[in-house]
């Protein structure tokens, strides 16, 4: 498949869309070839809002790809399920709209960080990070992390790289969604 004109972003919040985006830029698409869903701001559940809109976004994508190279890259946090609960939630979504399941070869990543994006981003800046602890509520300079957290995910995601012995399961899978999807 050629190098999408068009990847659809779903995601909870700034901090998934700013991770998202800074990888998108480091992967070489520019700003007009990316669409950022719209997502809550601070009112309701936010990984609800993506559950709510995934069948939706999935239509979308497979509208448009039939006709033109398009990716779907869908964040959300797993918080206290496992991420292969996250993943059936996904799925379950997909069976209620009377959709059709995501097939290996759809260009759709669904990135699902345990517990939340912030233990993504402070693992991928090298911090040794385990899946049960809540880091959101750290008082760290979170936009400051994202660039390197977006630079060492492209790393990751090259062909043959290898993963760092301190990579939680729960990025190693998303690096993997990554991988498989052209862009």
């Amino acid at each position: 498949m050629p190098k999408p004109s068009l990847v659809i972003v779903l995601v909870e919040d700034e901090r998934h869309e700013m991770l998202v985006r800074r990888y998108l830029r480091r992967r070489g698409m520019e700003q007009h070839q990316m669409t950022i869903v719209p997502f809550p701001s601070g009112k309701g559940s936010a990984e609800q809002s993506v559950r709510a809109r995934f069948a939706k976004e999935v239509s979308a994508y497979r509208h448009r790809s039939a006709r033109a190279a398009t990716a779907l890259i869908v964040m959300i946090d797993a918080d206290a399920h496992t991420v292969d609960e996250r993943l059936a939630q996904l799925a379950q979504a997909l069976r209620e709209a009377g959709s059709p399941a995501l097939q290996d070869d759809e260009s759709v990543a669904r990135l699902v960080p345990k517990r939340n994006v912030e233990t993504w981003i402070l693992c991928l800046n090298e911090h040794r990070v385990d899946e049960a602890t809540d880091y959101k509520d750290r008082s760290l300079d979170w936009n400051e992390l994202v660039p390197k957290a977006a630079e060492a995910l492209f790393q990751w995601t090259r062909p043959n790289a290898h993963l760092p012995g301190h990579c939680v399961d729960s990025l190693h899978r998303g690096v993997n969604e990554l991988r498989r999807v052209t862009l």
